[in-house]
């Protein structure tokens, strides 16, 4: 394979960064495109009428080129306030559907949860940075977004 070089002659290398951050939440998944009972035929109990919550784990993932001089993708700081500025501020400890605008139209799906937090850290982070966002709904139900 070949490596690209920088112009000091030395190999250009890719790093990739994830940083986890728990949050809770509560939401009710219901389309106001759908009827009541269409409603509850897709969503099933996740439409109860006063929701559920969740302890999500979110994966928020950078790639970019390692400084050779700081040896970082990024500041892992810099990467820790933006995940607190775009998912634990407006995101924890909130009912997603009725605290979060975005979610006013918006079916609070943890895929269209993931489409949320991408949307909102391209906003904050460095251009092209962002690699992927993960998000646990629970142990076994993981969506993964990568900005397509």
């Amino acid at each position: 394979m070949a490596e690209a070089a920088d112009r000091n002659g030395a190999a250009e290398r890719i790093g990739y960064i994830t940083r986890v951050q728990s949050f809770s939440a509560c939401h009710r998944l219901h389309s106001i495109h759908l009827s009541d009972e269409e409603n509850k035929k897709v969503y099933g109990k996740c439409n109860n009428p006063n929701g559920h919550g969740h302890n999500y784990k979110a994966e928020i993932t950078v790639r970019g080129k390692i400084d050779h001089v700081t040896g970082m993708v990024m500041n892992l700081t810099d990467l820790k306030r933006c995940i607190e500025e775009v998912i634990m501020d407006p995101l924890d400890h909130k009912n997603l559907d009725k605290d979060v605008p975005y979610f006013a139209s918006v079916v609070s799906t943890t895929e269209n949860l993931a489409v949320y937090i991408w949307d909102n850290m391209v906003k904050v982070l460095p251009p092209n940075l962002l690699y992927e966002v993960k998000i646990h709904e629970t142990d076994k139900n993981i969506v993964v977004y990568r900005g397509e």
